[in-house]
């Protein structure tokens, strides 16, 4: 599947100037949710995992903000989804791997938030999540179009949307290295 790529800065100045589509802005993200402090972006963001953390748009903007320069995964989740309760496990051998050297994020995609933490709980993934009851924090992004959706940001801001679900853990390791891993220049 061929996979988009979608300038970083043209997604954070939406965020900015579009005030997600003239939509009121959502309460400013809590301190638990932003990641501030001595610690490292990766270990700030990588101590929310397995639970949803802010709600919205701006509380996801907000994340991927503190961790600009680092290659981040963004997957695009639903407890209803069945492809992406498959893919989880995925996600949490790469967590694993890869998670201190690449920021894992989740975007909870038009659920429950009930449903979405109890799917934490169940199948916990190693990464946090932000609530997006909406949608609209999925599509501020490029997902929305495809359950689930994955996006690769990397340290040059450069992304990639990779539509619907993996078929394994192998394929998803092939894209962690070829788009955030390999060296400068050679995607």
């Amino acid at each position: 599947m061929k996979l988009a790529r979608l300038p970083f800065a043209a997604v954070l100045l939406t965020a900015v100037l579009g005030a997600c589509g003239g939509e009121p802005p959502s309460r400013a993200p809590d301190a638990a949710s932003v990641p501030t402090g001595s610690k490292t972006a990766l270990e700030r963001n990588a101590a929310d995992a397995n639970r949803l953390v802010g709600e919205g748009t701006d509380d996801l903007k907000a994340r991927l903000a503190a961790l600009k320069g680092h290659p981040i995964v963004v997957n695009q989740w639903a407890s209803w989804c069945g492809p992406c309760r498959a893919e989880f496990p995925y996600f949490a051998e790469a967590v694993r791997r890869h998670g201190d050297r690449v920021a894992f994020v989740g975007v909870n995609y038009m659920d429950s938030r009930e449903a979405a933490q109890a799917f934490l709980e169940e199948q916990p993934p190693g990464f946090a999540s932000v609530y997006d009851r909406d949608g609209e924090a999925a599509r501020a992004i490029g997902g929305g179009r495809a359950m689930p959706t994955t996006l690769f940001i990397g340290r040059d801001g450069h992304e990639h949307v990779k539509l619907g679900s993996y078929a394994d853990a192998a394929e998803l390791e092939t894209d962690i290295r070829r788009l955030l891993l390999a060296p400068e220049g050679s995607s």
